[in-house]
């Protein structure tokens, strides 16, 4: 069986998951498959891995208090859900309270979702800011895979019912009904143990925490296909092979080789370009 960190937290609510094995085994496949044309599914883990080595660097083991702006708008272009919403707060003025915010995002207690919440809380209550949800969450997730599982919206969000949960849930005439469970810490990791477990069952023993995103982005992918998602469709056009919403949903797709060229939009709507020392290190 696979090896998953242990996460020690007092009176976390675990809900129970039902997920279709069924559906979770026809998506690997796909994901399997669609990966061959790009060196296989080894080099989106790879992937995964360096980026997860850059926001460690970044805002991990308490280096958060001393992120610049320019570090921080470089690690905007690999989150997919934050990098067309941020742009009013890329500027000298704005990002100071954004690192205020970052530092207490990871210098607090064991709670995550008391500090994803009081995150939230340093930005308005409205539609235009429900990424910052998604940015508390991939800042945690990247720089600390181990110990906070991705918890992102296109997850799961509950209050919406929509997310990956819905997609791989088991039974019948799910799209009509209100799934019971809460979009706390402890979904997220009752998620990521029960894909765990799937994924070995099918023989995968390495890099499993990897492959959980992989195989989360996937589902969500396939349901922008076949249906598109109502917060990221400005985000998200026809694809142009099977993974390429996979790609955007990890934020792989965030840096044009070669050319410095990113996927992040200034306020004025202009694409921001990385210098070329950071083009080279983070594009390999």
């Amino acid at each position: 069986m696979a090896q998953i960190p242990v996460v020690h937290a007092a009176e976390i609510e675990r809900p129970v998951l039902d997920l279709s094995g069924e559906g979770l085994r026809a998506i690997l496949g796909v994901m399997i498959a669609g990966s061959e044309d790009h060196g296989g599914i080894e080099r989106y883990v790879d992937a995964i891995k360096l980026k997860s080595d850059m926001f460690r660097q970044a805002v991990g083991n308490g280096s958060a208090a001393n992120l610049e702006l320019e570090t921080f708008k470089g690690l905007c272009t690999f989150m997919a859900t934050v990098r067309r919403r941020v742009g009013n707060w890329l500027t000298e003025e704005t990002f100071t309270d954004m690192r205020e915010g970052i530092v207490e995002l990871f210098d607090g207690d064991d709670n995550v979702d008391a500090r994803v919440a009081a995150f939230c809380a340093r930005f308005p209550d409205d539609k235009q800011h429900r990424w910052v949800r998604d940015l508390a969450a991939e800042l945690l997730h990247n720089a600390e895979p181990e110990r906070v599982p991705l918890m992102t919206r296109w997850v799961w969000d509950a209050k919406a019912n929509t997310g990956v949960i819905r997609e791989i849930w088991h039974g019948d005439n799910v799209d009509h009904i209100t799934i019971p469970v809460g979009d706390g810490y402890g979904t997220y990791l009752m998620l990521r143990e029960e894909l765990s477990q799937f994924l070995s069952d099918e023989g995968f023993f390495r890099d499993v925490l990897q492959y959980v995103d992989i195989l989360c982005a996937q589902v969500y992918a396939q349901y922008i296909c076949e249906q598109g998602g109502s917060y990221l469709r400005a985000d998200f056009s026809a694809p142009e092979d099977p993974m390429q919403h996979t790609r955007r949903l990890l934020g792989l797709d965030g840096v044009q080789a070669g050319s410095g060229k990113t996927r992040l939009k200034t306020i004025d709507g202009d694409a921001f370009l990385l210098h070329a020392d950071e083009t080279n290190e983070q594009a390999h």
